[in-house]
C-alpha cells in the first residue's frame, strides 16, 4: 500500500486501438484515457539486441488509484516516455490501488 501523498507524478494513459486501412491492412494508434496522479519507480535496466541493432530495456512500477480500464497493451506516458503495460494489478484485492508493470524499450545503435 502506498503511503498517502506519494502519488506526484503526473502520468497519461493511452489505450491501443487498431484502425483499417481504406488499402488494407491495419494501422495502431494510441489514444487518450485519462491524466491521472501515480508514483513512477524505476525497477530494472538491462541491454539487449533487437533486429540488427542494439536497444536499452528498462522497467518501471507504476502505481495509480484503482481503475478497471487499464490492461496489458495499454501504456503510459510520464515525462514524455512511453512504458508499455505489461501487467496491471490490484495490489490488495480492495480496489484502492493498480499496480501495473511496465517496460520501456529505446535503440541506442
Amino acid at each position: 500500500m502506498p503511503p498517502i501523498g506519494s502519488l506526484r507524478d503526473r502520468v497519461q494513459l493511452q489505450r491501443r486501438e487498431m484502425a483499417l486501412l481504406p488499402d488494407g491492412g491495419h494501422e495502431t494508434l494510441f489514444l487518450p484515457l485519462a491524466t491521472v496522479w501515480a508514483r513512477v519507480r524505476p525497477r530494472s535496466a538491462r541491454m539487449l539486441r533487437e533486429g540488427d541493432g542494439r536497444a536499452a530495456s528498462s522497467t518501471h512500477g507504476v502505481v495509480l488509484r484503482f481503475r478497471k480500464d487499464v490492461r496489458a497493451g495499454d501504456r503510459i506516458v510520464y515525462r514524455g516516455r512511453t512504458l508499455e503495460v505489461v501487467e496491471a494489478e490490484d495490489i490488495n484485492g480492495r480496489r484502492a490501488y493498480l499496480s501495473c508493470l511496465c517496460v520501456e524499450t529505446a535503440m541506442v545503435g
